[in-house]
């Protein structure tokens, strides 16, 4: 099977793995939203960076470096997977400590428990490791979602019901421990390696001299995504950074799985092919192409159809959260293409280019909060829109140059996807804020109607590119097809 196929084969289990994942992870935020008050979310989001900042620490790079590696040997995952437990119990250690000085910092003392229980999720994920690399290397998501459903079922259900009884914020945090133990457990299962009495120092200078700077660009990118939540915590209230952190995490539900399923899926498939440039660049090329066509209009539908989807799921005290939404659907189109150019750059062992080029990007990104945070919430979501439109450049550039695949070339690939995408978009927002009729009618009629708009005026206008789509995709379930016939 060729690289795209074999990549888009994988995108489709990993889409699966996330839907289904986020499936229930949607369903359960929505009845979790009629127990919980924004102010639960709030303090969800001011733990979450500093979580995430140990989940960093703890992975420090070596998973992708697992994936990267062309000959690997026992060795190389014994070696990480102690490394991983050791970095993950010295994660949690820190967290602990810092638990009262985080409470202090925003004057909220019921951080300093919550903070020390919701933290063994670092602990506790840094057994898994090395079964998703080895997964990941073999593409085989399948086995992932056999792992991720059970355990987003068994952590969601119980969360439901502890919101239901009272327990308020510590419901989320229930729901954080039980599905971390539960998809280590089945990843465990699913995946046959152990763990052997072998160590390598050679093995572990080599992974982590490539991962320690994926885990400091890692660490930036943590803290740079949550700068904002903390920011309108500490600057407005704990109320309106629970509505900001509701409605990222419905976009990240909604969204940013598409994203994080290519981003998975292409890094270990070019992976497979860093030394073959012409294929390199040819799977790249196929990837943007594939990629834009299916996620543009995605990302922009869901945002134009935001309002009658929050009255149509959620109570009214969500309801202010919905611009946040809408602009941060915006702020995450160019988001599938930022994570594949940056792949690039881990493909051909550049680590260094990829930290260099985070701290330039999260620089200019606290410039722009810096002068956004004064005019309120949505105009520091506007910012990170510029800054996701502007972080693009150097993204593509350090890409073209590792692999020829110009800036030019990549906006002529996209750009007109984009503008048909944005068109169709268009019309359905404006149909949601002129036509007085059943949130219900809206959310079933008006992604059929933006999708046909879609399609026709790519065909009209990008005929090209949806000639290249159409082509794919019937050659991908023709093979499919006679693959199960044979």
């Amino acid at each position: 099977m060729s690289l795209g196929k074999r990549a888009t084969v994988g995108i489709l289990w990993n889409l699966a793995d996330q839907f289904a994942r986020r499936g229930i992870s949607i369903f359960v935020t929505l009845i979790l939203a009629k127990f919980l008050a924004p102010e639960d979310y709030g303090l969800v989001a001011m733990m979450a960076v500093f979580i995430a900042l140990g989940q960093s620490l703890m992975d420090s790079g070596f998973r992708e470096a697992l994936i990267r590696l062309e000959n690997i040997s026992t060795v190389d995952y014994s070696t990480a997977f102690y490394a991983n437990i050791f970095l993950g119990v010295i994660s949690y250690g820190f967290l602990f400590v810092a638990a009262p000085y985080i409470a202090d910092f925003y004057d909220e003392s019921r951080l300093i428990d919550l903070i020390r229980v919701a933290s063994l999720t670092v602990v506790v994920m840094s057994f898994q490791i090395v079964q998703v690399a080895s997964l990941s290397r073999k593409l085989n998501f399948k086995a992932q979602l056999k792992a991720s459903f059970p355990a987003s079922i068994i952590s969601g259900g119980l969360a439901v019901v502890l919101a239901y009884c009272g327990a308020g914020v510590w419901a989320l945090v229930a729901q954080m421990i039980v599905n971390a133990v539960v998809h280590t457990a089945l990843l465990w299962l699913m995946e046959g390696w152990r763990p052997t009495r072998q160590f390598g120092w050679s093995s572990l200078r080599g992974m982590y001299n490539f991962g320690y700077k994926l885990f400091l660009s890692g660490a930036l990118d943590t803290i740079f995504q949550n700068l904002y939540v903390i920011v309108i915590a500490k600057v407005f209230s704990v109320h309106l950074a629970g509505l900001y952190f509701f409605a990222n995490k419905i976009k990240e539900l909604l969204v940013q799985q598409i994203v994080q399923a290519i981003q998975k899926v292409t890094y270990p498939a070019l992976a497979s092919v860093q030394g073959e440039s012409k294929k390199l660049k040819d799977g790249y090329k196929k990837i943007v192409i594939l990629m834009t066509a299916i996620l543009f209009p995605v990302i922009l539908f869901v945002g134009a159809i935001a309002q009658p989807l929050f009255e149509l799921f959620l109570p009214e005290k969500w309801y202010p959260a919905v611009p946040y939404f809408q602009l941060l659907c915006c702020a995450s189109v160019l988001l599938p293409l930022h994570s594949v150019n940056v792949n690039i750059l881990k493909v051909k062992g550049r680590s260094d280019l990829f930290l260099y080029l985070e701290i330039i990007k999260k620089s200019f990104n606290a410039l722009v909060l810096f002068g956004t945070y004064r005019y309120g919430i949505e105009a520091i979501i506007l910012g990170q829109i510029i800054t996701s439109v502007i972080n693009y450049i150097p993204n593509s550039y350090f890409s073209s140059k590792l692999i020829g695949y110009s800036v030019r070339e990549q906006v002529a690939d996209f750009m007109p996807t984009l503008l048909v995408a944005v068109f169709s978009a268009v019309i359905g927002f404006y149909i949601v804020e002129t036509v007085d009729t059943h949130p219900l009618v809206l959310v079933v009629t008006l992604p059929v109607f933006m999708s046909l708009a879609y399609i026709l005026l790519s065909f009209v206008f990008n005929r090209s590119i949806y000639l290249v789509v159409l082509r794919y995709f019937s050659g991908l379930i023709g093979s499919r097809v006679n693959g199960m016939g044979s």
